[in-house]
């Protein structure tokens, strides 16, 4: 069974930083594109980054050279470093694989 479980979210004050951790089992992270998402309240989910099976990187323009997005393929494990977090950032973030999402970690940014 495919599973992706996010971690790392919590509440943080504006300019401060966050890593999101997305911890995969029954797939390999290296093999297809990772991408985390996000949904902020009374929003659609929006796209933030991805990487692909090479190691290259892609970002929305909101959070490009804030976020960083990595993969650790020994621990099976994809992050989210984010940076200078402003109050838009606040929401539910999601890490995806194909067609499995996990079920999401909450980032707060407020003072």
């Amino acid at each position: 069974q495919v599973q992706l479980v996010e971690s790392g979210g919590g509440l943080v004050q504006p300019g401060g930083s966050l890593r999101l951790s997305c911890a995969a089992s029954g797939t390999t992270v290296s093999t297809n594109i990772v991408g985390w998402y996000r949904q902020a309240p009374g929003k659609q989910r929006e796209w933030v980054a991805q990487v692909r099976p090479s190691g290259s990187t892609d970002y929305a323009g909101p959070v490009k050279d804030r976020f960083t997005i990595s993969r650790d393929d020994a621990k099976n494990t994809v992050y989210l470093h984010m940076n200078s977090l402003k109050p838009e950032d606040t929401a539910v973030y999601y890490c995806n694989q194909r067609d499995t999402w996990g079920k999401g970690t909450l980032v707060t940014v407020s003072s």
